[in-house]
């Protein structure tokens, strides 16, 4: 079985594991990584959704093979002490319902915001349609996201 050496949340691993494995797979059953969540297993619902070199990317799209050289954060790796402004942002508005999709809505909210620190709500909303969250909390997700930009925003500007 090949090796691969994969950068992820600022540490080296190596794994073993079939080139075409999906890194979602290598994350959580190889590395024990579990905040990455399975949804769809197709890149539909963004419940794996991830950082590579700083994008959000769909873990189960994108295969071990394809990851060696490339910077991969996961949930765990966004901050060691949980204060991300969106992670803090989350906790304030009381985001989860059952939380199984919250870690891929942080994850796309953190990448999108690091590229557009002050959206209109028609950017988040555009930004996060892609993130399916089967409680339907939605409007706390995009006043998460807003609560993060103004944090995100003001600690830029300070």
């Amino acid at each position: 079985m090949p090796t691969f050496n994969l950068n992820i949340n600022t540490t080296m691993h190596t794994v073993e594991a079939d080139a075409d494995t999906p890194l979602l797979w290598v994350l959580r059953d190889v590395i024990d990584l579990v905040g990455t969540k399975f949804g769809c297993g197709i890149g539909q619902c963004g419940a794996c959704t991830i950082h590579v070199d700083g994008n959000a990317t769909r873990s189960c799209l994108l295969q071990v093979g394809q990851a060696e050289g490339l910077a991969i954060t996961t949930i765990e790796g966004l901050s060691k002490e949980g204060d991300h402004p969106v992670q803090q942002a989350w906790k304030s508005i009381d985001v989860p319902q059952c939380g199984y999709c919250q870690s891929g809505q942080i994850m796309t909210a953190a990448a999108f915001l690091k590229q557009n620190p002050n959206p209109s709500t028609e950017a988040i909303r555009n930004a996060m349609h892609g993130n399916i969250c089967r409680c339907a909390s939605y409007n706390s997700i995009e006043a998460a996201v807003k609560v993060a930009s103004k944090t995100s925003h003001e600690s830029h500007n300070a």
